[in-house]
């Protein structure tokens, strides 16, 4: 694992100068983003060493950097999930590559069925915590202390610092942006209605099939984090609309301009 880590990162060096601090990983429909990334250069993953490859629509493929809020970013622009098949230690092996590149902020971001009474669709929801219901853990196996602790800390997966620089410019803006905690499962069905009610009593205010394993690794490996989830969808008991993939991009689509208002003036401002 260290030397693929090490492979990787040697082959981006050797592809890039000037290596950022900060990383994004985009979610379904977030795409996008990129737009409003500057100077960009473009990696695809196929032709990157021991990366896998996204299979999902929405999410393009490829490895970008360039200069977002002023600042030096690389965003990987579609990301990798258990439900297609690969362990978590390929799901989060770029999380391990982004921290060998000297990366110390990472942001996430996904699409997110709510079953908090007060979301509606299309709302932008900070995550302040996160449930882990995936059936392993990425830090499952030997541990390498290169890499981080045998047992970290997860007392403060995602920034409190960060968190509160975003509720300004929230304010600012005025854009509503809600908190909550993400419920992370492995996909890649939608939930039942039961499931929905489940994932809310247990404290669960959006549920997805991403992010939470990335986010254990970046704790694992000491990156302060910030992770935000577009609601594209409700569920529960008292729901009836049916979900389905195209929908949950469209509402993405149209949540877009919140969610980068909020992280590129984040980023403008760490």
């Amino acid at each position: 694992m260290l030397e693929k880590i090490r492979q990787t990162a040697d082959y981006l060096k050797s592809c890039v100068d000037d290596m950022p601090r900060i990383a994004i990983i985009l979610g379904t429909g977030l795409g996008a983003l990129v737009d409003h990334i500057d100077n960009k250069q473009y990696i695809p993953y196929t032709e990157i060493p021991n990366f896998p490859l996204s299979t999902v629509e929405g999410h393009s493929g490829n490895l970008i950097f360039g200069t977002l809020g002023g600042k030096r970013v690389m965003a990987m622009q579609g990301r990798f999930h258990y439900y297609e098949g690969y362990d978590m230690k390929q799901v989060t092996f770029p999380v391990r590559v982004m921290k060998a590149l000297g990366v110390e902020t990472l942001f996430v971001s996904n699409a997110a069925g709510g079953m908090n009474k007060d979301f509606i669709v299309g709302d932008v929801m900070v995550i302040t915590d996160h449930i882990n219901l995936f059936p392993e853990n990425p830090l499952r196996g030997k541990n390498y202390n290169e890499l981080g602790p045998r047992f970290p800390a997860m007392t403060e997966p995602y920034s409190k610092r960060l968190i509160a620089v975003a509720d300004k410019i929230a304010s600012d803006k005025q854009i509503r942006l809600m908190h909550g905690v993400y419920v992370g499962t492995p996909g890649p069905t939608f939930e039942t209605p039961a499931e929905y009610e489940y994932f809310r009593i247990i404290g669960g205010d959006a549920v997805g099939m991403s992010t939470v394993p990335e986010v254990i690794v970046a704790r694992h490996a000491d990156m302060e984090v910030f992770g935000v989830s577009v609601i594209t969808d409700l569920g529960g008991k008292d729901i009836t609309e049916v979900p389905s993939h195209e929908d949950v991009q469209k509402a993405a689509v149209v949540a877009q301009p919140k969610v980068v208002s909020i992280i590129k003036e984040l980023i403008e401002r760490i």
